[in-house]
């Protein structure tokens, strides 16, 4: 059972509640109260001061004091304190757009109004198996239609989804199913021996989840008779006995967890981070007002569902109708550019690898109409950004993390941009920008001050942010929660920053990827877009490799374009050289045939790392 207890304490930074429990932990995950790092303190109540007032209490009445009289008005209500969620966008879009496609699957077709059918029905068969409110249910699964279905379906019961990166090793996600204590999972046929391999390395003591095998039209989706009986039952079969007149379990407070999502680990171990209704629902609208979505766009899944629940775009797409054209190979160019001719395509996520794959695809064509295209997850090189613009994809910029559910930054573009050359349009685009629409705070600090660092577009420090879309924390966690979500009222990043003096923020890498060469800090996204610019580049990943005279040097990891002439190490440090500072020019150049990425196509740095520490 979640409870939930309104904060007593005055606070108008990331969180104004206080976790009891989640009915998933061992014990109650310890996020410690914050307090505004501005030292926000009402000490008198004026006719200015009014909302100021009501934003740091919103529970207790207030006394207003107008011309002498005083009257008590309460704050809060029962007509005016709906939780905010986004599954309300679901019953909306069966009533707005019910006759209109909201997927579109290889030959499966389905309206809104089927959508909202379908995804009730799975919530009455989840409940009826005993899952119960604050249960997590885990999903393993490409972009098909049953997983797009699973991001309603799921909260819908009560239970917290917990969407799990299919390409993991068995090993991790064994990890991960014990971590979350997942009591249900829905397993693509595709991942299926996964799964049996992960459970089977479950302790004894440890209760073993009960599995759900999605099919699919594929004609080798068929499960075999070695796992028919390690299955309870299937998706579709779920479906068909599922109750219509079930009355979905909403959540009593939007503090509430509705998902339970894990970092891609490309730096560290992995971490549960737990969403609440309230920062789902901030995400979607965030990203819908930021990227000037039209009602019914035509949305292409590219980027993974399981990341960060599509940035919010999985719920986003109900609100305004859209149809989620659903891809089950998303890193395939070939899939990507069929389907945008074949769906008229309109919008699309995906990871600066995806620009990059797009943008070198040798049987790549100018796009008959715009697609809008949204991209983050790491600082895209602007000649990346430039290739792929060119094509006819009109690219939009953010920058966020698991923690904040997607984007919460965004390069919000100017239109007097629009007159400047190509080359400087797209350095301006590769900024991250500035705080969206609906987010509350975004700054650089120094590193051991915590100080606002100078606007200067020089002066490097970490980046930290606060507002609706933040965290509640990681799953049993305190330690690691407190380490990042500080009582000065802010979320601590660990990214490097600068911010421009227009106020554009500029992230210039992982605090554990900047590079300290005898005493100079060596950005390796800066070396990066550098080796970008190169013709026959396709990858590009710097790190830090010890050294014993300069402590550290910047050593590239490069993997080249098929059609590109055969480049030698020698030839790749001499173009650095003309291009860069002599002290942030790579020291060593390995050429591998392909860079290890997390199925979300970031570069894993901390697997180069650990080879860069081996090299002779």
């Amino acid at each position: 059972m979640v409870i939930l207890r309104p904060s007593t304490t005055q606070n108008p930074c990331l969180n104004a509640c206080e976790l009891v429990s989640f009915g998933i932990y061992s014990k109650p995950l310890e996020i410690p109260l914050l307090k505004s790092r501005n030292g926000i303190e009402v000490k008198k109540l004026t006719k200015s001061s009014i909302r100021s007032s009501l934003a740091l209490n919103p529970v207790s009445p207030e006394i207003f004091r107008e011309n002498g009289s005083a009257t008590k008005k309460k704050a809060k209500g029962l007509a005016n304190s709906c939780p905010f969620s986004p599954l309300d966008f679901l019953e909306r879009a069966s009533i707005v757009y019910g006759n209109c496609t909201s997927i579109v699957y290889n030959d499966i077709t389905y309206t809104w109004s089927e959508t909202y059918t379908r995804c009730l029905k799975l919530a009455s068969s989840i409940s009826s198996l005993g899952i119960k409110k604050g249960d997590v249910v885990s999903v393993l699964a490409p972009n098909i239609p049953a997983m797009y279905e699973l991001q309603f379906a799921v909260p819908m019961s009560g239970a917290i989804l917990n969407n799990i990166n299919f390409r993991l090793d068995p090993r991790t996600l064994s990890a991960l199913l014990q971590h979350s204590e997942a009591k249900l999972i829905f397993v693509d046929f595709q991942a299926t021996s996964l799964v049996v391999e992960a459970l089977s390395m479950f302790p004894p003591n440890v209760q073993i989840p009960k599995l759900v095998l999605i099919e699919d039209d594929d004609q080798n989706s068929k499960s075999s008779s070695f796992f028919d009986n390690k299955f309870l039952n299937s998706y579709e079969n779920m479906i068909k006995e599922g109750d219509l007149s079930f009355k979905l379990i909403t959540p009593d407070s939007e503090w509430e967890p509705i998902v339970l999502n894990y970092t891609s680990g490309t730096t560290y171990a992995p971490k549960g981070v737990l969403h609440s209704h309230r920062s789902a629902f901030t995400m979607a609208i965030m990203g819908l007002i930021d990227w000037c979505v039209p009602k019914q766009p035509v949305y292409l899944w590219t980027l993974p569902i399981f990341h960060a629940n599509g940035w919010g775009f999985c719920w986003g797409m109900a609100a305004v109708g859209g149809t989620n054209v659903c891809l089950r190979r998303g890193h395939d160019a070939s899939s990507i550019y069929e389907a945008i001719h074949q769906h008229k395509v309109t919008h699309m996520c995906g990871a600066p690898v995806v620009l990059n794959m797009l943008s070198t695809y040798p049987k790549k064509q100018p796009l008959d109409s715009p697609v809008h295209i949204y991209t983050a997850g790491a600082p895209p090189p602007p000649a990346v950004l430039d290739r792929t613009e060119s094509l006819g994809f009109v690219i939009s910029h953010g920058y966020g993390l698991t923690e904040t559910g997607g984007p919460a930054v965004t390069c919000a573009w100017k239109q007097e941009w629009n007159h400047l050359p190509q080359s400087e349009r797209a350095q301006l685009k590769s900024r991250q920008g500035v705080r969206m629409v609906g987010f509350t705070e975004v700054d650089v600090v120094d590193f051991e001050t915590g100080i606002s660092i100078e606007r200067n577009g020089i002066a490097i420090g970490e980046i930290v942010l606060r507002g609706g879309s933040v965290m509640l924390g990681y799953l049993k966690d305190p330690e690691g929660t407190s380490k990042c979500m500080k009582n000065d009222g802010w979320f601590y990043t660990g990214d490097v920053g600068v911010m421009h003096s227009d106020g554009y923020l500029e992230v210039k890498d992982r605090l554990k990827d900047v590079i300290i060469c005898g005493g100079e800090n060596i950005s390796s996204v800066e070396v990066e877009s550098i080796l970008y610019k190169h013709s026959a580049v396709n990858e590009a990943a710097v790190v830090a490799r010890p050294d014993n005279y300069w402590g550290e040097t910047p050593c590239a990891f490069i993997s080249l374009k098929t059609d590109a002439e055969k480049m030698t190490e020698k030839e790749l440090r001499d173009f650095c050289k003309e291009n860069l500072p002599l002290y942030m020019v790579p020291r060593t150049v390995v050429i591998e045939d392909e860079l290890p990425k997390t199925a979300t196509g970031k570069i894993q740095k901390y697997l180069l790392r650990e080879k860069a520490r081996s090299l002779a």
